[in-house]
């Protein structure tokens, strides 16, 4: 019988014994993700480099920064890009199957991470255009991996250890965060020492160096070597059993691709499954799609949590991130840009960024891998959403104190904690969850649909607070903002969208200890 069939199949799944495939498959699905974080977090380190390479005017007292829309475009294009490929893969993902698109995504991030390093214009604006263009295709193939790569880590796992397999794949952001900074700070560190430049305000014109320009290209078109190294082992990933069995109705093929990379024997019956059990008992509730009354009544919440959540959840991430450059200026620990040469505050931001990086972003993402199948995803993400509100709030209510000198190691700390409880936390769960509750046939749409409701938020975050966080005097803005709401409202509006994404984390089931087929249903079908 095709059910006996697949029972068999899902059941090895289900209890297969932690093997060397599945740290194999961890690092092949985790080097999409690596070149995700690369790519967005280096965009963070350069932006003030591009400004005086391209903006810098003759005679200003300051050097040159992007204007308001090139900052936005350059900063937001990836995530607009990502949030396409994600609804695109996701679909292409159910439709076709995992393994026909996944090394499509990974040509898409090599080729373009290459050609953002090569961008060209005759103008300042032609060259960021060029750039845009080149980072919106990164991101549509970085898109494309968030479903993929959770699905495929989701349906290889045992029940057992499955999340912190898949928040294992997520966590190699971390170190894909971790070398955006190490390159960073040796790149510009070896252009500073072999061209030596005096800082601008004691000469503008020979405080930005020529080769300047080499420093940006050189670190964005190193986020292709890691992405084009794994893609050899990718294109080998057989399609995953769990697809095979329940998707294509095929119990022996998926018998067969499991053996090979599982390292069991399954035997089952000659020739192709026929018999279309399922379907035939009911028909309406087996092949139920997204679209449906049943879907809604099933999943609706679930897909509303998992998309809300991680809506939220990015609001407040991508914009600490991307302003945290600012926020260090502001409480002094960044030393104001005509102090220092062009590619000397490259530097300064880099390993401020990385320190922070390493101290907290970092180690959440392995507290959440040890920990994720011992406490739970629905406690890790409540927990992680509830200190985020608190430490906003206490780095936003008492803002001038922390401006203080003598208070500033302590803002860092408290805002080093925030970072660290969004990882330990809903950064990582987010990921996961949708991976594992929706049924196969609709797993990697799901997903994507997720995803693309935490990029939408990164938009949000990534070019509502290049605006908000501007000062509230004019006189204090950066060229060409107009006057924002300042660091400390805008602290205070994230605390609050983090109380938010508590609330929708109670539409969401606990996954924990049960299988794929539990969580979605099909076992009842």
């Amino acid at each position: 019988m095709a059910r006996d069939q697949q029972a068999v199949v899902l059941n090895a799944l289900d209890v297969a014994k932690t093997q060397w495939c599945h740290f194999t498959a961890i690092v092949i699905a985790g080097m999409g993700f690596f070149t995700d974080a690369y790519d967005i977090f280096s965009i963070s380190f350069i932006t003030k480099l591009l400004g005086h390479v391209y903006y810098t005017e003759q005679g200003a007292k300051k050097p040159g920064t992007l204007p308001p829309n090139v900052s936005a475009a350059v900063s937001s294009v990836a995530l607009c890009g990502t949030l396409a490929g994600q609804l695109c893969f996701g679909w292409l993902g159910d439709k076709l199957g995992r393994k026909k698109v996944y090394g499509i995504t990974l040509m898409l991030m090599v080729i373009s991470s290459i050609a953002s390093g090569l961008s060209f214009g005759s103008t300042p604006n032609g060259a960021m255009a060029t750039l845009c263009f080149f980072r919106f295709w990164l991101g549509f193939g970085i898109g494309g991996d968030y479903p993929l790569s959770a699905t495929i880590m989701s349906e290889y796992a045992n029940k057992k250890t499955r999340g912190a397999f898949i928040a294992a794949v997520f966590a190699m952001q971390g170190f894909g965060i971790l070398t955006a900074g190490i390159v960073s700070i040796i790149v510009s560190s070896a252009f500073d020492h072999a061209y030596k430049a005096p800082p601008y305000s004691v000469d503008p014109k020979a405080s930005l160096v020529p080769e300047a320009d080499y420093v940006w290209r050189i670190i964005l078109m190193f986020g292709a070597l890691p992405a084009a190294l794994t893609y050899y082992w990718r294109s080998k990933t057989p399609e995953t059993a769990r697809y095979t069995a329940l998707v294509e109705n095929n119990a022996k093929q998926a018998a067969v691709d499991m053996s090979k990379v599982l390292q069991v024997n399954l035997e089952s019956e000659e020739g192709n499954v026929e018999e279309k059990v399922i379907e035939q008992q009911h028909p309406d509730k087996a092949s139920f799609g997204l679209f449906t009354k049943e879907f809604a009544h099933r999943h609706g919440l679930h897909l509303l949590g998992t998309t809300t959540t991680w809506f939220l959840l990015d609001i407040a991430y991508y914009s600490q991130n991307l302003f945290q450059k600012d926020i260090f200026s502001a409480i002094g620990w960044i030393p104001a840009a005509e102090t220092m040469n062009a590619i000397e505050e490259l530097y300064t931001i880099a390993r401020a960024q990385t320190l922070i990086a390493l101290c907290s972003l970092v180690p959440g993402y392995w507290f959440t891998v040890a920990f994720i199948d011992r406490i739970g995803r629905f406690p890790i993400q409540l927990m992680g959403f509830f200190f985020m509100t608190v430490f906003m709030f206490a780095l936003a209510i008492p803002y001038h104190h922390w401006t203080l000198k003598p208070n500033r190691i302590g803002f860092v700390v408290l805002y080093s904690l925030t970072f660290f409880f969004s990882n330990f936390g809903p950064n990582a769960t987010t990921f996961v969850v949708p991976a594992e509750i929706f049924p196969a046939r609709l797993r990697s749409t799901c997903h994507g649909i997720s995803a693309a409701g935490g990029k939408a938020g990164a938009i949000v975050g990534g070019f509502g607070f290049l605006y908000a966080a501007q000062s509230t005097n004019p006189a204090k803005t950066d060229p060409g903002y107009p006057p924002g709401i300042g660091v400390k409202n805008s602290l205070i509006m994230l605390g609050t969208i983090n109380f938010f994404g508590m609330l929708f984390t109670l539409l969401l089931p606990e996954s924990k200890g049960k299988t794929l087929e539990e969580l979605s249903g099909e076992n009842e079908e």
